[in-house]
């Protein structure tokens, strides 16, 4: 009999590419979103499938679920600077509160529950690379710190109800990954360097561009969750790409990719913003037998064409989205 799987987030990034990799995998995808960031485009190719049931809902509400559930992956939550900064309450009680539901939602149906943590449980580094051992250096009270600390609070009460109630927990660390159906316009660099070449803007680095980021390709991310999901592993895994570059030399490599001429322009470095980003991931290698295999040009000429197909209405749409009917506590 198929499996049943609930996905949060599911109209999201790699929600929705998740949705694709576990019907593809044989599994009945029931994928939850409130459409606070996700996109319903992401899913509408999903809309009829017969292994595919949608549920508009706000996961830091209780949630009820009928049939049974075999997994459950937590992927619900704003994932970029521009959304968690306009939206702080929110981020940090999809994190806690959101989390928690979940918990006890798995516990009920016996389910194992995958959580999405991040690169950024781990700040502004002082390690280089990052290994799972690291404890991080987060500014908890810092305006990313919303973020940071909501997934460190995640992370914390998954292994509470590992050790306490026994409940099979996973937890997959995700660094810097991009891909089709990345929001052009939310902030982060590699959608910001490609809407500003395509509009034909100026890219802008923030700071000298002497930071550093490794960009892992979403199907690469998205095998690594599956294999960590199916793992017997309870402790975090970096999930990334290690192959490191900096900000500067990254801008060079769009403006060579799009065949464009503009200028790079510099601005001051927002508050917090880590300085390097590179994941260790001997854990993954050793345990799941799993490493990226997509190159950066190969990935980036795959996202530049995705990005090139948007509608001249999607290009230009604002980075703020409205988050109005969203902000009620």
């Amino acid at each position: 009999m198929s499996k049943n799987i609930l996905i949060t987030g599911a109209a999201g990034f790699l929600g929705s590419h998740l949705c694709d990799r576990f019907i593809k995998e044989g599994f009945n995808v029931i994928g939850m979103d409130n459409f606070i960031t996700g996109d319903a485009k992401n899913i509408e190719h999903l809309k009829n499938h017969p292994q595919f049931r949608f549920i508009k809902h706000d996961v830091t509400e209780h949630i009820t679920i009928e049939e049974d559930l075999h997994y459950i992956l937590h992927f619900a939550s704003p994932a970029s600077p521009i959304d968690y900064l306009k939206i702080p309450i929110q981020t940090l009680k999809v994190g806690s509160l959101g989390t928690h539901n979940l918990l006890g939602l798995a516990k009920n149906k016996k389910a194992r529950l995958l959580i999405a943590s991040t690169s950024e449980v781990y700040g502004d580094p002082l390690v280089h690379p990052q290994t799972e051992d690291y404890y991080g250096n987060v500014n908890a009270i810092g305006p990313r710190g919303v973020y940071d600390e909501a997934k460190r609070f995640q992370e914390s009460i998954t292994m509470a109800y590992h050790r306490f109630h026994g409940l099979e927990t996973r937890i997959v660390r995700i660094f810097n990954t991009y891909g089709p159906r990345m929001r052009l316009n939310d902030g982060r660099v590699i959608p910001a360097f490609m809407g500003q070449a395509l509009r034909g803007e100026d890219l802008t680095i923030f700071g000298d561009g002497s930071q550093t980021r490794s960009f892992c390709y979403v199907d690469d991310q998205i095998e690594g969750i599956y294999r960590l999901l199916m793992s017997d592993y309870a402790y975090p895994v970096n999930i990334g790409n290690p192959h490191e570059i900096s900000i500067k030399e990254f801008a060079e490599e769009i403006i060579k990719l799009t065949k464009t001429h503009q200028k790079v322009v510099y601005k001051e470095l927002p508050v917090d913003d880590p300085m390097q980003r590179q994941p260790d991931i001997s854990l993954a290698k050793k345990l799941l037998d799993w490493e990226p295999k997509v190159g950066r040009a190969e990935g980036m000429a795959i996202t530049y064409n995705y990005f090139k197909g948007l509608t001249e209405e999607e290009l230009y749409k604002s980075a703020h989205k409205d988050f109005t009917n969203h902000i009620k506590r």
